[in-house]
């Protein structure tokens, strides 16, 4: 079973879009003072602006938690993978299975489900198939689980923006209204209503721009931890094998050519 690998994102791409996202609001602030750029930023955006702050909270937990989540030691911690790979070598598919269920990573719970198909009667493979197999479902039945919380971030990429195509229409219906019951168009009078139009689009992109980026940063490094259990989930099966039918192994290299 062969997973390819997605490449890492890079690290300074990550933190370069999480310093626009969280500095964004700095920088407006530079112009005026707090109290100012608070009302002229935000404020002024209308009670759009509310849903669109939820989805910037939203978003801020949702990073952090990601953070947290994906892992290497929730995932394939280095102990586990070498105590593993020690037992398994040694064909001690038992304490494989007990030190995997007694671990609570993503590696350990799939050796933990997998490892029990281990056909003793078949030397010659020891039932790789049926292992891998279990591998292959518990991956794809994780996977599900763990990119829900991707997802989330995905959610708020593609609503933020939509949020704020609904306040640029609130502003512009305000605006012909105004328009409508003056009869003329007064700068003055319009300013405010093309005002909220503006900043909640602003708001909108600014929210969905840094969502967008780390999403695919999440997912290509939940799909590289996942890669990383599903090849060392390779290597435990093929280091019993290898021991199993070591002499037949043997056999085949040669001890040297006769000249």
């Amino acid at each position: 079973m062969n997973i390819t690998r997605a490449n890492k994102p890079s690290g300074a791409f990550a933190a370069t879009a999480c310093a626009f996202f969280f500095s964004a609001p700095a920088l407006l602030a530079q112009e005026a003072g707090s109290s100012n750029a608070l009302q002229k930023y935000v404020t002024d955006g209308g009670p759009t602006m509310i849903f669109i702050g939820l989805a910037v909270l939203a978003l801020i937990a949702f990073i952090v938690f990601n953070f947290m989540n994906l892992t290497q030691a929730k995932f394939a911690p280095v102990d586990l993978r070498t105590a593993l790979l020690e037992h398994m070598t040694s064909c001690r598919v038992r304490s494989a299975i007990e030190l995997a269920a007694s671990h609570p990573s993503f590696l350990g719970r799939m050796m933990a489900y997998a490892l029990p198909n281990i056909d003793a009667t078949r030397p010659e493979d020891l039932g790789r198939n049926a292992v891998e197999d279990s591998v292959a479902d518990f991956i794809v039945n994780e996977t599900r689980k763990q990119m829900a919380w991707v997802n989330y971030i995905g959610l708020v990429a593609q609503a933020a923006p939509m949020l704020g195509l609904l306040g640029t229409v609130i502003g512009m219906v305000q605006a012909f209204g105004k328009l409508a019951e003056t009869g003329s168009a007064d700068p003055a009078q319009l300013a405010g209503s093309i005002s909220v139009a503006l900043l909640t689009t602003m708001w909108g992109l600014i929210t969905a721009i840094p969502a967008v980026i780390m999403y695919f940063v999440f997912k290509n490094k939940l799909n590289n931890l996942i890669a990383d259990c599903a090849n060392t989930s390779e290597e435990l099966i093929n280091a019993s094998i290898q021991t199993v039918n070591q002499d037949a192994y043997l056999a085949k290299i040669p001890e040297g050519i006769a000249v």
